[in-house]
């Protein structure tokens, strides 16, 4: 911890942020730091390190300083850690919250998580060495003459010239990213006719195939899973984390929903993701909160609460107008049905079918028996 030194926070000229992450502890080797929980950033040129109550509270650290790290899993009642380790402090060191330690390294506790995604962001910026090539500090030139005392380029120029270094790293970035999204899509399309394969020999000898394999060979493609499950490690924690994880969900469902009608309960849903992700379980109120921003984010699904409290997740094609008139047209045709009655006549769950003539009944279309019986629905004819 004596390499830390004090700084504002604010980045350099040339100096580039490429990640930060909420709710790390540093510890001084073995020792937790005097230091309460803030968040870590990591720039092309440093580590730095804020409070997170006090934001004038912050300690930065030179990547040049960095020998090597190493990752720390977690165990029961531990968190993962960054284990860093570095060079000797200078001797012309500037002041910072240590003044002396006895050891050489130190660790990162990550408490919130997202520790995988920093660590390859780390990992990419220690290889890759970028404060070598551009020096956030200017030596001070020694002309004479009326250009005499300028250290560096600031104002218009300055600016242009930081827009342009920012304009050449985005098209390097969105070039290596087409590169890999021709590869991807090279596998998607080998992908996308294996399962048009797969559905049509299922259409074809649908007489040879019983039920039960029928849903055996479901059932098998459903365990393949998610290949890369939207975490906590991997996207770290609040808002970002919920919307990769509700892009996720957009791409998943899409296709079950379809087969469903175009609605789903919400503890379906709960259950057949979590299915999908093996060992990655997903807590009811992440799922809650990726599917509230369904609409924010523009994907064709929707989470729609009942006046009952039921919550489903719905195509956004879904029309309430549709659901209204089938509920009608098979009570019509029945004479009356009761909520098992309508499930298993359109394949849904008892709660949806429910829910379904209860919406029909609130418009008027329908009205209610309820008696020692159960509840039965009959066309309102008033």
């Amino acid at each position: 911890m004596d390499r830390f030194v004090w700084t504002n926070g604010l980045l350099e000229m040339n100096e580039t942020l490429v990640i930060q992450q909420r709710g790390v502890r540093l510890y001084d080797g073995e020792d937790k730091a005097k230091l309460d929980v803030g968040a870590i950033l990591l720039s092309t040129h440093r580590l730095l390190w804020r409070d997170q109550k006090s934001h004038e509270c912050c300690i930065g650290i030179p990547l040049s300083q960095v020998i090597f790290f190493e990752e720390q899993a977690a165990g029961i009642g531990k968190s993962a850690k960054i284990v860093i380790h570095l060079y000797p402090s200078p001797e012309n060191k500037e002041p910072g919250p240590y003044q002396q330690s006895k050891y050489s390294y130190i660790k990162l506790s990550f408490k919130e998580h997202g520790q995988i995604e920093f660590y390859r962001r780390l990992t990419e910026e220690m290889t890759q060495k970028r404060w070598e090539n551009t020096p956030v500090s200017q030596p001070i030139p020694t002309v004479t003459g009326p250009k005499a005392g300028r250290t560096r380029a600031v104002g218009i120029v300055g600016i242009e010239r930081k827009l342009e270094e920012k304009r050449k790293e985005t098209d390097k970035n969105i070039s290596e990213a087409f590169e890999d999204l021709s590869k991807l899509m090279e596998k998607a399309k080998e992908m996308v006719e294996l399962s048009r394969s797969i559905a049509n020999k299922i259409k074809d000898k649908h007489g040879d195939i019983t039920e039960d394999e029928t849903i055996r060979f479901k059932s098998y493609l459903l365990s393949m899973g998610i290949a890369d499950p939207v975490t906590r490690e991997t996207h770290g924690s609040g808002t970002q984390y919920h919307i990769q994880l509700a892009k996720q969900l957009g791409d998943m469902l899409q296709a079950p929903l379809e087969e469903r009608g175009g609605m789903m309960a919400l503890t379906e849903v709960y259950c057949l993701v979590n299915r999908a992700r093996g060992m990655e379980l997903l807590s009811p109120e992440d799922l809650v909160n990726a599917c509230k921003m369904f609409e924010s984010l523009k994907l064709p699904l929707r989470l729609r609460v009942f006046d009952s409290g039921v919550m489903v997740v719905q195509l956004q094609s879904h029309s309430e107008e549709e659901m209204i008139a089938s509920a009608l047209d098979n009570v019509s045709d029945k004479g009356s049905l009761t909520a098992e009655e309508f499930a298993k006549l359109l394949g849904l769950s008892v709660l949806l079918a429910k829910e379904r003539l209860l919406l029909a009944e609130k418009m008027g279309h329908l009205c209610r028996d309820d008696s020692v019986e159960g509840l039965r629905f009959y066309p309102n004819l008033f």
